[in-house]
């Protein structure tokens, strides 16, 4: 019989411990003949990442040794952070972000300079014994780093230019013989799905570039993730319907594949992204996105027709073939993210390495439900709501739930329905969570992506506070125990919807902007005009930055808020959450703030996200007053009296 106890004070296996000890991020398969390689990142380990290598006999290693680091900060965010040519692997290292080479075994060998330069997205092109990548150059003071598209000899290591010019570029790929190129190019204040261009040109025999012509894309159609197929067609995906779908070039025109209101792909900041390969010169492995749902199909490229792929996964990602073989990132609401290998003559599926291995009963996993819900304007937007699941535990009767209203970063990304321990520690300790995917998020098309376009901090908070109404209105949480949460972008929202909006009793913001005038000035390169579409050019709407950050209306939110904050952010100095949470103690509103030494945009180190997890959980249970484990050390919220 389950107990009777309040919401929120419910004691749960997944803990923070659980969380950090047993789980790995997984990223970015890559396969080789039989080989199968992934990238894991380690909370243990202090977020190291790890190339791990899966033989064709079954055996797993590391590829990649202690203490080496495998992560590119090229655009920051990274992406693109290794690939395989004749069992070698090449790499990024983070502390130095220098290209390293590495066979099983072996310590890794550099074969970059010493310099202020930055490597991702590479292709090894074995025509002419060189690496082809992106390239970052950061060796000068004036003005921002420099992005090109450069080749890398790998017997004497010298670097040439191949492209530059643009402000940025991205996905360059050789096709079979070695023949052409293509690759990505955008400019500010285009972020990469406003606007890119896609370009081939010849490769000549001694590695230069002929005459380069545009194939597709502009300034208001997004082109992503470029690649040639086995009988060297090129194949992309357009936005231009309104919607991420497959196009071919060939002979200079474009056609369409499979028209659908789906997305082939997603608004990300990282590169080196596939949701699709190729079976054969006649058939697509692809996966695709409808209503936050991520199914695979087998698609005929001569007549369009789509065969669904019956799979237990909700996310689908990072699609690679090697012969009969498909190896993908994949994870479903009661099972984690996982590398699976999937046989395409069989369809039988083999999974290689789940993020983590514990077994948690189900009795505890709240399983999500997609929710589209009104909002402004004659609108609707959508959400993923949780609702509190803890099989030893229930609440009295006629008690409802405290709610966390979660808005996610980006801000042009995408809540995901799969399982996250992070999520279930919430639910499982009793408390609603609604995933928010608001006006301007990624897989709902172009058109609701651009809702947020000069709308940021209107859009996704009045988004946020309808979904918690619509919650609340069905009786599924209590209307005095709401809190929003967020990081970076989501953290920006969360301190809008405190600030201009009387509805959420408190708030969590994690790296999150509060002053969207330093954001302008004081950011990197590849969101420095992020903001021109997001809110309008700077300065020149100077006073609509003025009215819409938080940190000059600190006067005007009474909820109290916990920061969280790295000191080495680049994306989000740390000034932004000192100076909002000097603001609110000044006033005399309950505020708390934990900076982490060491970390960045995002928190790697195993024990910073289990003390931030256990001191914002701590936070609410004095806020809306319940308890909790004794395990929880408490912290000191100013302004507070319990």
């Amino acid at each position: 019989m389950p107990e009777i106890k309040p919401y929120g004070s419910w004691e749960s296996p997944i803990s923070t411990d659980l969380i950090v000890s047993d789980a790995v991020m997984l990223s970015e398969v890559q396969l080789e003949g039989k080989d199968i390689y992934w990238l894991e990142f380690r909370p243990s380990e202090g977020g190291r990442g790890v190339i791990v290598h899966q033989s064709a006999d079954g055996i797993k290693s590391d590829v990649t040794p202690k203490p080496w680091n495998v992560r590119t900060r090229v655009h920051e965010y990274g992406g693109g952070n290794f690939f395989v040519n004749d069992k070698t692997v090449y790499f990024s290292n983070l502390e130095d972000q220098r290209l390293y080479k590495v066979s099983k075994g072996q310590e890794p060998v550099p074969i970059t300079p010493v310099g202020q330069m930055r490597y991702a997205d590479g292709i090894f092109d074995k025509k002419r014994n060189q690496v082809i990548c992106v390239r970052e150059d950061h060796s000068s003071s004036n003005g921002e780093p420099r992005n090109e598209i450069v080749r890398i000899g790998i017997d004497d290591g010298e670097v040439h230019v191949l492209l530059s010019g643009n402000d940025f570029y991205g996905s360059p790929r050789l096709n079979s013989d070695g023949s052409k190129l293509t690759w990505l190019t955008w400019n500010h204040p285009n972020m990469p799905w406003d606007g890119t261009e896609c370009w081939v040109a010849a490769c000549h025999d001694d590695g230069t570039l002929g005459n380069a012509k545009r194939a597709a894309g502009g300034q208001e159609e997004s082109i992503i993730q470029p690649k040639w197929s086995p009988n060297g067609k090129l194949y992309f995906a357009s936005d231009r319907s309104g919607w991420w779908n497959l196009y071919v070039y060939d002979n200079e025109k474009i056609r369409p594949i499979l028209s659908m209101e789906a997305e082939f792909g997603t608004a990300r900041s990282t590169l080196g992204t596939s949701s699709y390969d190729f079976i054969s010169a006649k058939e697509i492995l692809c996966s695709y996105t409808q209503n936050g749902k991520w199914s695979m199909g087998r698609l005929t490229i001569d007549d369009g027709e789509m065969s669904p792929i019956d799979l237990p996964y909700n996310f689908i990602g990072s699609i690679r073939i090697s012969g009969a073989t498909a190896a993908f990132i994949a994870g479903s609401p009661i099972e984690s993210n996982a590398v699976v290998a999937l046989s395409l003559p069989t369809m039988e599926q083999t999974i290689l390495q789940r993020s983590f291995t514990v077994t948690i009963s189900e009795g505890y996993l709240s399983v999500p439900e997609m929710i589209e819900y009104p909002t402004e304007n004659g609108l609707t937007a959508h959400a993923i709501y949780y609702p509190p699941k803890n099989k030893d535990y229930r609440a009295e009767e006629g008690e409802r739930p405290p709610l966390l209203v979660n808005s996610h970063g980006g801000p042009t990304s995408a809540a995901a329905s799969t399982l996250s321990l992070a999520l279930q520690y919430w639910t499982s300790r009793g408390f609603a969570v609604l995933d928010v995917n608001y006006g301007g998020s990624t897989g709902y098309g172009r058109a609701y992506r651009e809702r947020l376009n000069g709308q940021w901090g209107i859009v996704d908070v009045e988004d946020c506070i309808n979904a918690a109404r619509y919650l609340v209105d069905q009786g599924k949480a209590d209307p005095d125990r709401t809190a929003v949460r967020g990081g970076s972008a989501g953290g920006y929202t969360t301190l809008s919807a405190l600030t201009f909006y009387d509805f959420f009793k408190a708030g969590a913001s994690l790296f999150g902007v509060s002053d969207l005038e330093l954001l302008a000035k004081d950011t990197h390169k590849y969101e420095s005009r992020y903001l021109d579409n997001l809110i309008g050019p700077y300065p020149e709407k100077q006073e609509i930055y003025k009215q819409r950050s938080p940190i000059h209306l600190a006067d005007k939110l009474s909820s109290p808020v916990i920061f969280f904050q790295g000191t080495e952010d680049k994306v989000v100095p740390a000034n932004q959450a000192e100076r909002m949470a000097d603001a609110l103690r000044e006033k005399g509103v309950p505020v708390a703030l934990i900076m982490f030494e060491g970390e960045g945009h995002g928190f790697r180190k195993g024990e910073n996200i289990k003390r931030s997890m256990e001191n914002e959980l701590y936070f609410y249970s004095q806020i809306f007053g319940f308890d909790v484990d004794r395990s929880i050390i408490p912290i000191g919220i100013d302004n507070w009296r319990s």
